[in-house]
C-alpha cells in the first residue's frame, strides 16, 4: 500500500505562524494523479495545497513543475503557495532562484534569508484587465449589498488578471469595506459561473500606497483568504492598466484582520511585464 506523502505546512506574507495565510506543500507528488492531489488537498483544508509533480524540469534542480488544489477544485496559479514551496525549498536546497512551470505560465520566485522566517517574491506572468460582462457587476453588488455609489470613483471596477481572475472593487468608504456581508453559496455559485478561479478581491485605501484588502473566497469551512498573493499581482497590473500608478512604484496590501490571521504583501510595479508580490513565509510547526 502506497504512504501518504509528506505535507508539510507554511504561513505566507507574514512572519509569525499565526498570521498569514496558510499552505500545505507537498514536496514529492509524483507519483499522485490529480484525484489523490485533490483528496489530500480537501483533507489538509486550507485554502490551497501545492504539490511538486516534477522536481527536475530540463535538467534544472531548481526548476520544478506544479499544480495547485483548493479543498473543492484545482486552481490555475496560487500565489502563496508558490511563496510556501519556495520557502520550502530554499530550507533544503539553499535560497536564491526558483522556477516554478505552472497552468499559466513560468513563474520566477525568488527568497532570500534565513532562520524562521524568510522573505520571498514571485513575478507574476503579464497582467490584463477586462470590463465585467453585462449584468454581472450588479449581481456581485447585490450579493454585498451595496450600490455602485459606494464604490471609490477613481478606481473602476474591473477584472484583473495576473495568474488568475479578481474581479476588483474598491470602497470609497472604511465602514461598508468592513461591515458589507455576504452569503457563501451564492458568492461560489457567481465565481463557478464566471469562471473566477481566485478571489473576489474587495479594498479600501488607507494611504498613499496603502490599501487593506478582504478577498472572498468560500471553499470548504473558508469564506475569505488571509493572504492573496495572485489577487495582490492582479491589483499592481490593475493600477498600471489603468494608469493609477506612476511606474515604477509600489504599493503595501494588508490583508487578513477581518479573519484573525494578519498579512502584509509588498507589491512591486514596474513599467512592464509582471508585477512582483514579496513577503515573509514561517514554517507551521
Amino acid at each position: 500500500m502506497n504512504q501518504p506523502p509528506d505535507v508539510l505546512r507554511y504561513a505566507a506574507f507574514t512572519s509569525t505562524p499565526d498570521g498569514g495565510n496558510p499552505a500545505g506543500v507537498v514536496l514529492d507528488a509524483t507519483r499522485l494523479d490529480g484525484a489523490r492531489m485533490q483528496a489530500i488537498a480537501a483533507d489538509v483544508g486550507y485554502a490551497e495545497t501545492v504539490f511538486v509533480t516534477e522536481a527536475t524540469v530540463d535538467g534544472d534542480s531548481r526548476r520544478n513543475r506544479v499544480r495547485y488544489f483548493s479543498p473543492i477544485a484545482e486552481v490555475p496559479f496560487c500565489g502563496h503557495a508558490s511563496i510556501a514551496l519556495a520557502v520550502a525549498l530554499s530550507g533544503r536546497d539553499g535560497a536564491g532562484t526558483f522556477v516554478f512551470d505552472t497552468a499559466v505560465g513560468s513563474v520566477v520566485i525568488e527568497t532570500a534569508g534565513h532562520g524562521a522566517a524568510v522573505t520571498a517574491s514571485f513575478t507574476s506572468v503579464e497582467p490584463q484587465v477586462a470590463e465585467f460582462p453585462d449584468g454581472v457587476l450588479s449581481t456581485l453588488l447585490g450579493l454585498l449589498g451595496v450600490g455602485p455609489d459606494e464604490l471609490h470613483p477613481e478606481y473602476l471596477p474591473m477584472i484583473a488578471f495576473a495568474g488568475n481572475w479578481h474581479p476588483i472593487l474598491v470602497f470609497a468608504d472604511r465602514r461598508t469595506f468592513d461591515s458589507f456581508v455576504f452569503d457563501p453559496n451564492r458568492m461560489r455559485t457567481l465565481m463557478d459561473a464566471q469562471d473566477w478561479a481566485g478571489t473576489v478581491t474587495t479594498l479600501c485605501e488607507t494611504g498613499p500606497g496603502e490599501f487593506d484588502s478582504r478577498n472572498l473566497f468560500p471553499v470548504g469551512t473558508i469564506t475569505e483568504d488571509p493572504a492573496t498573493g495572485s489577487a495582490a499581482a492582479a491589483f499592481g497590473g490593475y493600477l498600471r492598466l489603468l494608469s493609477l500608478v506612476e511606474p515604477p512604484s509600489r504599493v503595501v496590501v494588508h490583508q487578513g484582520s477581518h479573519v484573525g490571521r494578519p498579512s502584509m504583501l509588498t507589491v512591486d510595479i514596474p513599467p512592464t511585464r509582471g508585477i512582483i508580490v514579496s513577503g515573509e513565509t514561517v514554517e507551521i510547526v
